[in-house]
């Protein structure tokens, strides 16, 4: 895949014929261009832009992205030395040009046209490439070579792509940034946040911790009037960093940085990987979507769902790992009677992680216990999904006692732990682990007879390197690189069971890893601390992955309140619950269906059900999530739009945006309350609601 990678073809799209007023469109086709330069050393000639951005560099290969909107060039970043190699006592960061091309090329990604500069820094020559592309003209990728022409070996420590130091706005209340952290953090932090000064996150996207680690490779900081995002395009995992800080009040940093060492004997030269900077208005959602279609190019499609995965989800969670059988059973009549579609059996079905055997002590006829559970499921018109966590095992386990050669090993030798389950990492670069695995899921949905899978962990999301010489390896990365093969074919023996399974994917509260994505088919807000999170990350994986793959808003019992049911359909999110009887436990929680709970319940199923968000587009554009007040998500779904505000009290007017030129009826579709007609494509109205208002505009 490396070659192969490599291999791609970089292009660019075409130049604007004319340039903003004051500046040299430099548009020549010579493959050497010389013109005056600036007091800044900048030639207007060293410059290559779309409709939307322009990419300039001065004479030290120093560059600026400069974002174009609306006709206007506005100030986001300075000249910086962006791209940057370290080595072991200096930073070459200084190039001073030799040459300069451009030329059209078309490869997979399009048509375009690409800008190549040469520079060199004592025996160092670097050469750089931006491309543009006709069909992604808010995106520059860049392929940056650095060759040794010395007589001397060089120790290389590292480099640096898309450095850049965005400036706020001359007047700003509230934060001046926001921004979208893609790392993986033990704390589980929120993936969009304002910036603060003195913030930092370096956004590894190796492992953060034992078992917490992978992310997408892309990261976002955007202004009131416009952001950027920068990242790699690679089609496999890669170790990297992402930095962003913000030093002080005025100012925040970007980075894509790579801390590889190796060594460049005379004549050799390397390849950074190919990162991009893109532009946009709004909030980052449109750069995560640009990311995602130009991945598509390369062959990344996401999973199709079944109409069955829509389906509101009872989990038996709530009984927590020591649940038995009579509390499923007699379980299943109230939750049928709310509306549920799935049950799904959480974590203690099993003897212990690992072996994957049913226990004893809660099945004690075996498997005929587990597919008489499911069949009674079945009887009472649900579908049957099962928890499991792959890649895991107890060290006791009869797994690790007879394949002791299947676990992940650290460089010293010792196994990798996974702390919530004190288990052992198995390496999915081993064919037996990953063939014991498909095993697995051939016995689950087709001896057992589940409908679909709920995989969980947050040590999924990323895997360390792998030291294990029984798995010949050639290179310890193998294990990191191939974590997204692992999971592919776990999915793809599910189809092959059962062409309808649903296969969940939760990461236990990590970023998620793009290139997992195109093998399940629900993701979920994976362990959501608050309201915020359920709804933040509902617009972050529709970005990535597009409406036709379900978003479970996981447990409301995790939301604020424990009933926040409105931040999962606001989003057009599955709703689901781990309930309880309170006549089948004997400590109180969150998780009691009271009646009065079992009201509210049955309020927002029926509503989940009757309105089918899920299954409508989710328009993360028309929305900042960070600037604009009241926080505010839109679905449209097919004449209807459909707008849901969040804020702890609000009372003023609140805009709907997307609508159509006609006129629409508004209505408050929880409580009913009217709102009159408006007309768009601008339409307002005056509100006043606490915590959310959830509204439906029907064209008249």
């Amino acid at each position: 895949m490396m070659s192969r990678s490599r291999a791609i073809a970089l292009a660019c799209c075409v130049l604007l014929s004319a340039a903003l007023p004051g500046w040299n469109s430099g548009h020549s086709s010579a493959s050497q261009v010389s013109a005056p330069a600036s007091p800044h050393g900048f030639s207007a000639d060293l410059q290559i832009q779309s409709q939307i951005l322009r990419i300039e560099f001065d004479r030290k290969l120093h560059s600026r992205v400069v974002p174009l909107f609306d006709g206007a060039a506005k100030r986001l970043v300075p000249f910086s030395a962006s791209e940057t190699v370290s080595g072991a006592d200096r930073t070459w960061s200084n190039f001073p040009l030799a040459s300069s091309h451009r030329e059209r090329v078309s490869d997979i990604f399009g048509a375009g046209e690409r800008l190549t500069l040469t520079g060199k820094s004592g025996d160092l020559r670097k050469r750089i490439s931006v491309t543009l592309y006709d069909d992604f003209p808010s995106i520059a990728i860049f392929d940056v070579e650095y060759a040794n022409e010395g007589a001397a070996r060089l120790s290389i420590r590292g480099w640096t792509n898309h450095r850049y130091v965005l400036t706020s706005p001359a007047s700003t209340t509230g934060p001046a940034f926001w921004s979208y952290q893609s790392g993986s953090y033990e704390k589980r932090p929120d993936w969009v946040l304002p910036l603060r000064p003195g913030f930092r996150q370096e956004n590894y996207l190796g492992m953060n911790a034992s078992d917490y680690g992978g992310g997408t490779p892309i990261v976002d900081v955007w202004r009131k009037d416009v952001g950027l995002a920068v990242g790699h395009i690679e089609p496999r995992p890669r170790l990297i960093s992402l930095p962003v800080s913000m030093p002080d009040a005025a100012h925040a940093r970007v980075a894509v940085r790579s801390s590889r060492q190796q060594t460049l004997e005379p004549g050799e030269s390397f390849h950074t990987l190919r990162t991009f900077v893109s532009v946009h208005r709004g909030d980052y959602f449109a750069a995560l979507t640009e990311y995602r279609r130009l991945m598509m190019r390369q062959g990344f499609q996401m999973a199709s769902a079944p109409d069955s995965a829509f389906g509101p989800i009872w989990c038996a969670w709530g009984y927590g790992r020591t649940v038995q059988l009579k509390q499923v059973y007699e379980t299943l009549p109230t939750a049928k009677k709310l509306g549920f579609a799935w049950v799904t059996l959480d974590d203690g079905w099993q003897n212990n992680y690992g072996d994957w055997l049913v226990d004893p002590k809660k099945f004690p006829n075996g498997d005929a216990d587990m597919k008489a559970l499911v069949d009674r499921i079945h009887q009472e018109g649900f579908r049957a999904q099962l928890w499991w966590s792959p890649l895991s095992a107890v060290p006791n386990s009869n797994l690790l006692k007879d394949h002791p050669d299947w676990a992940l090993l650290n460089k010293d030798g010792s196994r990798r732990k996974i702390s919530w389950w004190n288990s052992d990492y198995l390496c999915p670069a081993d064919r037996s682990v990953m063939e014991y695995h498909k095993a697995m899921v051939r016995k689950i949905l087709g001896e057992w007879g589940f409908d679909g899978l709920k995989l969980d962990g947050q040590h999924m999301n990323g895997v360390p390197a792998c030291y294990n010489p029984a798995h010949h390896h050639h290179r310890p990365e193998d294990s990191v690189e191939a974590l997204p093969d692992f999971f592919r074919e776990l999915y793809e023996t599910a189809r092959s069971v059962k062409p309808d399974a649903l296969v969940e994917f939760c990461p236990c509260g990590t970023a998620y890893s793009f290139f997992t994505m195109p093998h399940f088919n629900m993701s979920v807000a994976s362990d959501p601390e608050s309201s915020f999170q359920v709804r933040s990350k509902g617009k972050t994986l529709k970005a990535l992955m597009g409406d036709n793959v379900p978003y479970f808003g996981d447990h409301v019992e995790l939301s604020d309140g424990a009933n926040d049911f409105a931040s999962t359909v606001g989003v057009g999110g599955v709703v689901g619950t781990q309930f309880v009887l309170p006549s089948l436990v004997t400590k109180r929680s969150t998780s009691d269906l009271t009646p009065q709970r079992e009201k509210l319940f049955e309020k927002w199923v029926h509503i989940y059900k009757n309105k089918m968000l899920s299954r409508g587009e989710y328009l993360g554009g028309l929305y900042d999530i960070g600037f604009d007040r009241p926080e505010a998500h839109a679905i449209r779904k097919g004449e209807e739009m459909y707008y849901a505000f969040f804020a702890r009290h609000w009372k003023g007017q609140i805009e709907l945006r997307g609508l159509e030129d006609r006129a629409y009826h508004i209505v408050d579709y929880v409580t009913y309350k009217d709102f009159g007609s408006v007309h768009g494509p601008k339409a307002t109205i005056s509100a006043e609601f606490n915590q959310h208002l959830l509204l439906e505009a029907r064209p008249e």
